[in-house]
């Protein structure tokens, strides 16, 4: 993608893992009105990646890669970034939820959780923290959740991914602070996405009822707090963004 974007004088390279839909679909067509050149991750829709990439291209003028890979997977990543050289935002989405009872869920289904919650933040800032020290410059931003804080009920192997993906931002903050790169992530509450659709009506409108906003969070709403923590002052960092209507 970079040969292509040679015309552009001062190129903005994306990564957004887990953009086919919902908050990471919001993220991209963000980045993409800032005049981001994007790379766009998932791994069971790529007729819907394909199709958004190319709307996001022809809409703002940008060049997008969609590209499907397993973030959970080191290989999957490696290869990933071997199409990447040059990286100014990382935005780690790419996630899955688990709603049932732990002494219920499968080693199999926990190890799954914790590949795409959580292993997947790791792999992908492995291979972009040193893209951003060539550059002295860069922004990794981690969508994470309010139960990574609280925990939930029925939600422990989630709830523990997002734990971690809250320490590994604190810590990873700490780490490239003195190169002035931010880490930060956004513990979001109730959004409406693809993963509330374990939830019958009824519980929704439940949870609405608890949001002393009154209402169910909105993708773009994600969006554009990730577009916030982009042109905050660096000295920001190492914080974990609440996003829940007043929830927790």
């Amino acid at each position: 993608m970079n040969r292509n974007a040679q015309n552009d004088p001062n190129p903005k390279y994306a990564l957004v893992t887990g953009a086919s839909r919902g908050i990471g679909a919001a993220a991209a067509e963000s980045l993409a009105a800032e005049g981001y050149h994007l790379y766009l991750t998932c791994l069971h829709s790529a007729d819907r990646l394909t199709e958004l990439a190319s709307v996001l291209s022809a809409q703002y003028g940008v060049l997008c890669a969609p590209i499907i890979a397993d973030m959970g997977k080191p290989e999957d990543v490696e290869k990933l970034f071997t199409q990447i050289r040059s990286l100014d935002v990382l935005v780690n989405n790419a996630g899955v939820s688990y709603v049932g009872l732990l002494h219920e869920m499968s080693a199999a289904d926990w190890r799954h959780v914790m590949q795409t919650n959580l292993d997947s933040v790791f792999y992908a800032c492995k291979y972009a923290v040193p893209l951003m020290l060539q550059k002295h410059s860069g922004r990794i931003i981690n969508i994470s959740s309010v139960w990574g804080s609280t925990g939930a009920s029925m939600e422990v192997a989630y709830s523990a991914s997002k734990g971690g993906v809250n320490g590994f931002t604190r810590a990873l903050a700490k780490e490239l602070a003195p190169s002035g790169i931010p880490v930060n992530a956004i513990a979001c509450g109730v959004i409406d996405t693809d993963m509330n659709n374990c939830f019958s009506g009824e519980e929704l409108e439940t949870l609405r009822q608890e949001i002393p906003a009154d209402r169910i969070g909105r993708p773009e709403e994600v969006a554009q707090t990730i577009l916030s923590l982009l042109h905050a002052p660096a000295y920001l960092t190492g914080q974990i963004v609440t996003l829940d209507g007043g929830w927790t």
